[in-house]
């Protein structure tokens, strides 16, 4: 079976809230330093995300830590302040963990996602936004960073665009 690739970036900007909803908005980006290459990318595609659809550069708070596990607690620290003053409408978490020859690849991986399905379900939160690459190689996380699969920073940005605004 043939695989089709595509660049999963794209997206229908019309879907998203206006731009004079978006610029009252804010949000807070937690960011690993490990594999900078990527985490950086990954980086500055959420930026142009949000404010490319209205999100004011003033309106966006980031954070970086040492590594992917360490993403958690910064999340945590958002979501706790933003319990106290209703600061941040999302939280992203961008990280990159490629596949090695020990089982920390599975730890971290399955620590960083258990902590933020944690955040997740807990009451009077934002939604917490998982932008955490999770590869078996350095090249395809160079791919899904501004790569020949988009770049997974920007489909977080519009993934806590759309989850801040859901009208219920």
């Amino acid at each position: 079976m043939a695989t089709q690739y595509q660049n999963l970036s794209e997206y229908d900007p019309d879907l998203l809230p206006s731009k004079e909803i978006l610029e009252k908005q804010s949000y807070a980006i937690a960011v690993s330093d490990w594999n900078p290459q990527v985490t950086h990318a990954l980086l500055k595609g959420a930026i142009e995300g949000l404010t490319g659809n209205g999100v004011l550069k003033r309106n966006i708070s980031v954070v970086h830590v040492p590594g992917t596990f360490e993403l958690t607690y910064a999340a945590k620290q958002f979501v706790s302040e933003n319990a106290k003053s209703k600061k941040y409408n999302a939280v992203i978490v961008l990280g990159c963990v490629v596949q090695g020859e020990t089982p920390h690849f599975d730890y971290v991986c399955q620590g960083v996602t258990q902590g933020v399905a944690a955040l997740n379900s807990a009451e009077n939160t934002c939604p917490v936004i998982f932008g955490v690459l999770t590869t078996n190689t350095m090249q395809q996380a160079l791919d899904r960073a501004g790569g020949f699969h988009g770049n997974k920073g920007v489909e977080a940005a519009i993934t806590a665009i759309k989850m801040a605004n859901i009208v219920w």
